[in-house]
């Protein structure tokens, strides 16, 4: 079967090439943006070979992203003008397997397909631009055992997780999507309870705090903000970048709060203590909470088009394919829904910067002061070389933090 250039195929590939030419653009706009003149902010934090550095490290990321994007696009076009979607079908099916194991199939050599071919990109990334610029400490060892770490643990999850989908979705007629909706909303669920347990430990050490006087500090604080927390870990960040962040994660009796090891190198006691409270404002403002609500009515709505779209015939001749399938429906779908995840995501975007801000002030109520933090977010910007000056275009469109300048200034009144 020929691919048919119907209005499925125009719509996906009209998206494409304008969410393409969006990005460009911006990218364009975030490297001309870049400001020689240091913000008054830093004066007296950022030496000017580190500043400039930083812009050259921008200048350095954008640009192989915007080569990346290219690549990823033409290989795409290539992959769907040439007929691979249907060649990828016909092997699948060659098995005569069930309609469920021919989809983990079809899913399995699809990403490995583009694992593979994405493989050079993250090779040089990882050790050319961040070698470059200082912060890489990945071993070519380490940086493969990741990759097979992550491979296995997509089978052991991600295939199951798949099969119940696809199993769901051929076996439930109409009622499918709401099916694999509860699903996957009570498989993020158990996930956010076994991730810091059992998966996040697979790629990182984690070990306790070892400052007793430290640990007192941040007890009574989470005692102040009525926070219950059992331990503060320290992760080994260190072992693959010398960049430095901290990070919430879980629930109930599963949360966890972790620091980097570069992050407790830098910074002394009392930025610390800032640092947390913001993590810890994030859940006190449920903005953890609001974030899964959003998710699952997300997921819910894209399942609900999904079952209304998945036999439409129309939608796979434009990939050449004439057998009807729930898991090349998933991916066609996908490329379908593009448009208005292009759209969503600028969205999304607004709500995160807004839960950042309101995670800030409660960092600075609750600690009673605001130079901590604003302290920990100007040494966090030149350990990690941030851009100070990003173009609005590109924040409105990538920015899930606002940029630390108006971070500070809002701190600061």
């Amino acid at each position: 079967m020929k691919i048919d250039l119907n209005i499925y195929a125009a719509i996906i590939l009209s998206a494409l090439i304008i969410q393409f030419l969006i990005e460009m653009i911006s990218n364009i706009l975030n490297i001309k943006y870049l400001s020689p003149k240091l913000p008054e902010e830093f004066k007296g934090v950022y030496k000017p070979d580190e500043y400039s550095k930083s812009q050259k490290y921008t200048r350095a990321k954008t640009k192989f992203g915007m080569i990346s994007t290219v690549y990823d696009l033409m290989i795409l076009l290539l992959f769907w003008f040439l007929g691979g979607f249907l060649f990828l079908d016909s092997i699948s099916r060659s098995f005569q397997y069930s309609s469920e194991l021919t989809g983990i199939i079809f899913f399995a050599v699809l990403l490995t397909g583009r694992m593979i071919l994405s493989l050079p990109f993250s090779i040089y990334e990882t050790f050319a631009i961040e070698e470059k610029f200082g912060f890489n400490r990945v071993t070519w060892r380490l940086f493969f055992i990741d990759r097979i770490k992550a491979i296995t643990l997509s089978c052991l999850i991600g295939g199951p997780l798949l099969y119940v989908i696809l199993w769901f979705f051929n076996n439930m007629g109409g009622y499918g999507w709401m099916v694999v909706w509860l699903a996957i909303v009570l498989f993020s669920i158990f996930m956010q309870y076994i991730a810091p347990i059992w998966i996040m430990p697979i790629f990182n050490k984690f070990s306790e705090l070892k400052d007793e006087k430290f640990k007192k500090q941040i007890f009574d604080y989470a005692k102040s903000v009525n926070f219950s927390i059992t331990n503060i870990s320290v992760m080994d960040g260190s072992k693959r970048s010398s960049k430095s962040n901290a990070f919430f994660t879980g629930f109930g009796k599963n949360k966890k709060i972790a620091l980097f090891d570069t992050l407790i190198e830098k910074h002394t006691n009392s930025e610390l203590l800032s640092v947390l409270a913001h993590e810890i404002g994030h859940y006190k403002k449920k903005h953890i909470l609001k974030g899964m609500l959003i998710s699952v009515i997300h997921t819910g709505v894209l399942l609900f088009l999904f079952s209304i779209i998945l036999n439409n015939k129309e939608l796979f001749a434009a990939f050449g394919i004439e057998q009807l399938s729930v898991y090349a429906g998933l991916v066609f779908f996908a490329l379908l829904f593009s448009p208005f995840e292009m759209i969503l995501e600028p969205l999304m975007n607004i709500l995160s910067r807004k839960h950042e801000f309101e995670a800030d002030n409660f960092a600075k109520e609750t600690t009673g002061k605001s130079k901590d933090l604003i302290s920990a977010l100007k040494k966090l910007s030149v350990d990690n070389l941030s851009n100070l000056t990003p173009h609005p275009f590109y924040v409105f469109l990538n920015y899930s933090h606002p940029p630390v300048l108006e971070r500070i200034r809002v701190l600061n009144t």
